[in-house]
C-alpha cells in the first residue's frame, strides 16, 4: 500500500485537477486523448513504481485532462500478464487512481471474435468475462484500505452503463455486440482447438488483458464498462492473423469506440 500511497502523492503534487473517471486504452486506441483537453501528462518512465509498457502499440503515458467536460486521467497504454509482469504490476495504476479520487473506470481492448456472429471492426460491449489467467491480482495478503477480503462479482460490468451505451449506439447507428470475454495470458494467439474450447465455455471473445483490472477495480468497488473492438476473427477457418493487421483494424473502428466512450462518459 506505501508505494500505492507514494505515487499518488506524487502526481496530486503536480496536478491540478482530481479525476472523476479513470480510462484504460488498448491495442491501437489511443486516439481518444485526441479529443481530450489535456492539463498533465507524464511518461510511465517519470512516475515513481510505475511499470514501463513494453509492447510497441502502446505508447506508455498517464495523461489528465477532461473528456466531454468531466476530468478524467487516462492511461495510453497498460501492462499485459506476458510482459512478466506480476498481477499487482498490472493493477497498480487502477490502485493508484483510485487514491487520486476516480469514481468510475472505462476500459477499452481489442480481441479475437469468437461468436460465429461477430465480424472484424465489430464493437463488443462486455457484459462478463471467463478468468483464465494463471491467479488474479487479489491473491495474497489483502489491502484492507482498498476493498474486502471476499468481494462480489455478480456484476462485475455495471449494467447501467452497458444499457447506456447500448442506447448510445442505437442512436448512432453504431452496430454493437454484447458478450462474454475470455481473459488468456498470451502472447501467442489460441490454436483452433483452443478457439472451440473457449466457444464451448461460453466465450464470445478472446484476448489477454482487460480481467485483471476489472477484478482490481471492482474490489475498489468502481463500477466498470469495458469495449473491446473485434480485430480478428476466431471462429469458422483460422487465419493468421498479424499484429500490423490488428493495428489497422482497431484503428479503423476507433472512432465508433471514441464516440461511445466519449458520450458515455457526458451522462456520468
Amino acid at each position: 500500500m506505501s508505494s500505492i500511497t507514494e505515487t499518488a502523492a506524487f502526481l496530486q503534487a503536480k496536478i491540478s485537477i482530481a479525476p472523476e473517471f479513470g480510462i484504460v486504452l488498448g491495442t491501437g486506441l489511443g486516439g481518444l486523448v485526441n479529443d481530450m483537453i489535456v492539463s498533465h501528462s507524464f511518461s510511465y518512465d517519470e512516475i515513481p513504481n510505475f511499470p514501463v509498457s513494453t509492447v510497441e502499440s502502446h505508447s506508455g503515458k498517464l495523461i489528465f485532462g477532461t473528456l466531454s467536460g468531466k476530468n478524467v486521467v487516462a492511461m495510453q497504454g497498460r501492462f499485459h500478464y506476458y510482459e512478466g509482469y506480476s498481477m499487482e504490476q498490472i493493477v497498480f495504476p487502477l490502485r493508484v487512481m483510485k487514491l487520486l479520487g476516480i469514481k468510475k473506470l472505462f476500459v477499452s481492448n481489442a480481441s479475437g471474435g469468437l461468436h460465429s456472429a461477430y465480424e472484424k471492426g465489430d464493437l463488443l460491449i462486455i457484459n462478463d468475462h471467463i478468468n483464465l489467467f494463471a491467479g488474479n491480482p487479489l491473491i495474497g495478503k489483502n489491502i484492507d484500505e482498498l476493498g474486502p477480503r471476499f468481494p462480489d462479482m455478480s456484476a462485475p460490468y455495471d449494467r447501467k452503463m452497458i444499457a447506456d451505451a447500448n442506447a448510445i449506439a442505437y442512436a448512432a447507428g453504431i452496430v454493437v455486440r454484447n458478450g462474454v470475454y475470455a481473459g488468456l495470458s498470451g502472447p501467442m494467439l489460441e490454436s483452433p482447438a483452443e478457439y472451440k474450447y473457449l466457444r464451448i465455455i461460453g466465450a464470445d471473445a478472446v484476448g489477454m488483458s482487460t480481467v485483471p483490472e476489472i477484478i482490481a477495480a471492482r474490489h475498489m468497488a468502481l463500477p466498470c464498462f469495458a469495449c473491446s473492438i473485434v480485430t480478428d476473427l476466431c471462429h469458422g477457418e483460422i487465419i493468421p492473423v498479424s499484429l500490423a493487421e490488428i493495428i489497422a483494424i482497431a484503428t479503423k473502428a476507433e472512432p465508433k469506440l471514441t464516440h461511445l466512450i466519449k458520450n458515455l462518459i457526458a451522462i456520468q
